[in-house]
């Protein structure tokens, strides 16, 4: 567990729009009066050495081994894909996750620019708790993903060059589940439950569930419907259509394959930590974003 007042932080994050610049200058104003070591990803140093101002203390680094060495806590700045990209430099470390939201939606991002200062007194006060988050992994022959097989949203399988569906044979431990017609499948965490499963129709999972949920992309028989599997299963998939090239993504990365590829997917042997506010449990969170308990007649 890190201490209550941190000392070593990393920053991650992407492009931002000129209305989130003084919210950043706060941040890092804040961080330099708390007296904390900030080391930030070198391309996003180079973004931000140009709209704020940082101290000379503030370093950089490239390479995940730098940012484990150095780090107590990695602060996420952007939206829930920023954050996403934060796991593969987290990867097994245990290093928590803070993500500060200057995207939308934020299921994940869940600290609001605005409330920065706030963010950091809670902390300081230890005002916080840890969260383990349930990654997936994806196995195949060649490795797509080379050493960052793993995701914390979804793995999904999808047409590429055609507007004809594609078949999906899919099995679950070796057992034959269903053949998909549709335009793709959605192996999703319960993080991910809130992502892109949940825009074709999939449940929302709590982040303890200890499940997969299997959502097929515009399936052509009405029969196939989201399916909640344990995470304890492996999922094996094999892709056929009228074009021999596929997609297959995970998070926010993807690549192509042909319909020699079988793709297997289970339950990755580490899991990443969330730090989250008091205030912030995701109860709270899903009902601030979807509305939910609120009177929208008038």
């Amino acid at each position: 567990m890190i201490a209550t007042t941190l000392k070593k932080i990393a920053i991650y994050g992407r492009l931002f729009g000129d209305q989130h610049t003084k919210d950043v200058q706060l941040l890092f104003d804040e961080l330099e009066k708390r007296k904390i070591k900030v080391i930030v990803f070198h391309s996003f140093y180079d973004f931000l050495s140009e709209r704020i101002k940082m101290s000379e203390n503030v370093g950089q680094f490239i390479t995940n081994a730098e940012m484990h060495n150095n780090a107590e806590c990695l602060f996420s700045l952007g939206g829930d894909g920023t954050m996403l990209d934060s796991v593969t430099l987290i990867e097994n470390s245990r290093i928590p996750i803070l993500g500060i939201n200057t995207g939308r939606l934020g299921f994940l991002s869940t600290i609001k620019m605005e409330d920065i200062k706030e963010a950091l007194v809670m902390i300081d006060e230890g005002k916080y708790f840890f969260e383990d988050r349930m990654l997936l992994e994806l196995i195949t022959k060649p490795n797509l993903f080379g050493n960052k097989n793993f995701g914390l949203n979804e793995v999904v399988v999808q047409k590429k060059n055609t507007s004809s569906m594609i078949s999906i044979h899919a099995y679950i431990n070796g057992e034959f589940l269903n053949t998909y017609w549709a335009d793709g499948l959605i192996i999703s965490t319960p993080t991910g439950s809130t992502g892109y499963s949940l825009s074709c129709g999939g449940p929302i999972i709590t982040p303890g569930s200890e499940n997969f949920v299997i959502t097929p992309v515009a399936p052509h028989n009405l029969t196939s419907r989201p399916f909640v599997i344990s995470s304890n299963d492996t999922i094996k998939l094999k892709v056929e259509g009228r074009e021999n090239d596929f997609l297959v993504s995970m998070d926010s990365r993807m690549e192509t394959f042909d319909s020699s590829l079988e793709i297997e997917i289970k339950k990755c042997g580490f899991s990443i930590r969330l730090l989250n506010l008091n205030n912030q449990t995701f109860l709270s969170t899903l009902s601030n974003k979807m509305h939910w308990g609120r009177d929208h007649r008038n």
